[in-house]
């Protein structure tokens, strides 16, 4: 045999015993990874996007056996050790086995990605409409005024009043309304004072009131708790659906035509609704406002999500079923949001409800006020609540006080 034959045999040889592992460390079972040469396949890594449990233990182990694989320390280990992607990899979907000094819930998740797209709705969206809300409904109102003016007592003041509400009434009232008032610029500092107040005031400055307007939103939010608890047990039952309410709506209450005040009990539909949309949104806000205050305590968007899941709501608008695979950090993301939608809802709304309970409509403030309103303007705007009184004192006018 030649030397150059010699040569070629040696070298088919060596190919052919260096080829026998590889093909020998292929899986017995799952996807067939001959095409990668053991690697992932495209089917692995389309799993993987879409938040799949991936079996990686072919790239642990050595022909199946755990405890031939190289330690996880050892990136490229030639029995096939975990390498540095898929070390990241594995942090990155919470997978990793970290071991972590604190005892703070969610202090083993190292990196989370849904942070940024959270930032990026903070500083878009959510300011944008959110600003156009408020804004919005300040142009309407102002707008509204220009048009109907100040809405009067059509028969004038007649010097005798009536009292309206109680003080305990008055009492719960105003604790909704004031710490509300509060929770809402400091929340709106929050969210604008990087843009809106941080460039003139600087940035200490704006610290200082960044952290007192912390502190504020925090603490206040439970006297807005207890005071919405209060209204709803005293007026529940008063601003329940009424026949009335049918024929105040179709009249818009008279807000936009004189001589036109449709007959209402002692809250009439518009009431109504603002006394819902304060109850129901402002319930909401606290539930998401408790569980902020308790970081990674409650789990409120999984379970949400998976009891919309199970109704079938997103395939009937032709939606993929809601993710339900949350982490702990994306919940507290989710929650800031909702609670921020919310609040600007109901900011648009309570802005409307004080301007018609001050410079909108004559006599209305004395309601919440002293308690006592005239007489002219209970007839004009709640006549039968007028004459249940009548009926309960069972005097003409009933119980009369002489007005200042």
């Amino acid at each position: 045999m030649t030397p150059f034959r010699l040569l070629l045999s040696v070298l088919f040889l060596a190919v052919t015993m260096a080829a026998a592992p590889v093909s020998a460390q292929q899986p017995t079972s799952g996807p067939d990874r001959s095409a990668t040469g053991g690697a992932q396949t495209l089917e692995d890594i389309l799993a993987r996007q879409e938040g799949l449990k991936v079996d990686d233990e072919f790239r642990r182990t050595d022909i199946g056996d755990p405890n031939a694989a190289a330690a996880t320390t050892d990136y490229l280990g030639t029995l096939g050790g975990v390498s540095d992607p898929e070390f990241w990899r594995s942090y990155r979907f919470g997978s990793g086995d970290v071991i972590s000094s604190s005892a703070a819930p969610a202090s083993s998740v190292v990196i989370q990605d849904s942070g940024i797209t959270w930032l990026k709705v903070r500083e878009g969206p959510l300011r944008l409409w959110g600003g156009y809300a408020i804004l919005g409904m300040l142009l309407i109102l102002i707008a509204f005024y220009l048009f109907r003016g100040k809405i009067r007592i059509e028969s004038g003041r007649c010097g005798i009043s009536i009292e309206r509400f109680k003080p305990l009434e008055r009492f719960g009232h105003w604790l909704v309304a004031g710490s509300f008032i509060l929770l809402g610029i400091t929340g709106l500092v929050s969210l604008f004072g990087r843009v809106g107040l941080m460039p003139w005031m600087g940035k200490d400055g704006f610290s200082t009131v960044a952290l007192a307007s912390k502190w504020i939103h925090n603490n206040v939010s439970w006297a807005f708790i207890l005071g919405l608890i209060l209204i709803f047990v005293m007026w529940v039952l008063h601003n329940l659906p009424h026949k009335h309410d049918v024929n105040w709506l179709l009249k818009a209450g008279g807000l936009f035509s004189k001589h036109s005040h449709p007959p209402a009990r002692k809250f009439n539909a518009g009431q109504k609704i603002i006394f819902w949309v304060v109850i129901l949104i402002g319930a909401a806000i606290s539930t998401s406002g408790v569980a902020l205050l308790f970081p990674f305590e409650f789990s409120m968007f999984t379970k949400t999500f998976i009891f919309v899941n199970d109704l079938g709501l997103p395939g009937l608008v032709g939606l993929e079923p809601l993710p339900t695979a949350l982490t702990p950090h994306a919940e507290m993301q989710l929650l800031q949001l909702w609670h921020s939608i919310l609040a600007f809802t109901m900011i648009a709304v309570i802005v409307a409800h004080i301007y018609l309970g001050s410079v909108g409509m004559e006599g209305a403030f004395d309601a919440m006020g002293d308690g006592h309103v005239d007489l002219n303007w209970a007839k004009e705007h709640h006549s039968l609540w007028v004459d249940e009184e009548q009926a309960k004192s069972g005097a003409e006018p009933p119980v009369q006080t002489p007005a200042e």
